[in-house]
């Protein structure tokens, strides 16, 4: 498992601006969206907690690439950012952490049983980072929650695991 020493403070851009992706990769018959998450205090409470598509792609490489495209197109100072590569039908297929110019892949789960781990151990991540910000400590909360996202991040679905697999074996 992979961890930063950034925490995750997801944006729309606030900080810069977006990278540019070739128009015609934003054909929305494409079968990949490259996502960003939202889930800034403002998009939560506005109810556009949804992800931001950067862009949609034919096949899942060029989707992957967009991904490292996208970091590289970022500031050095900026935060980590959870990237998403969804199917039409808004299946998880990979996710990873952009920064530095390199995305760092979170591998997908291989089994049921292991997702039943990810999946407690991320909800008692959130609970000591729910507990964290109780005792009004927010930076304390920080990270526990990003590394919850990071294993959700995992939770890729069932019909991808083992193509997303391949995947990263491929890209290595």
């Amino acid at each position: 498992m992979l961890d930063l020493p950034l925490p995750i403070q997801p944006t729309a851009y606030v900080r810069g601006v977006p990278p540019h992706f070739p128009s015609g990769e934003a054909d929305p018959s494409h079968p990949f969206a490259l996502t960003l998450s939202r889930r800034a205090p403002a998009d939560l409470m506005s109810g556009r907690a949804a992800p931001l598509v950067l862009s949609r792609f034919a096949t899942l490489a060029e989707a992957m690439q967009g991904a490292m495209d996208h970091a590289e197109g970022m500031a050095p100072d900026t935060a980590p950012e959870l990237l998403a590569i969804l199917d039409r039908d808004e299946r998880l297929v990979l996710a990873g952490a952009a920064s530095d110019h390199a995305v760092a892949w979170c591998h997908p789960v291989t089994s049921a049983a292991e997702a039943r781990g990810v999946v407690t151990e991320a909800s008692q991540l959130r609970a000591q980072a729910g507990r964290a910000a109780a005792w009004g400590e927010p930076d304390l909360a920080q990270r526990p929650r990003h590394r919850a996202d990071l294993l959700d991040a995992r939770l890729v679905d069932p019909l991808w695991r083992a193509f997303a697999t391949r995947a990263l074996q491929v890209a290595a």
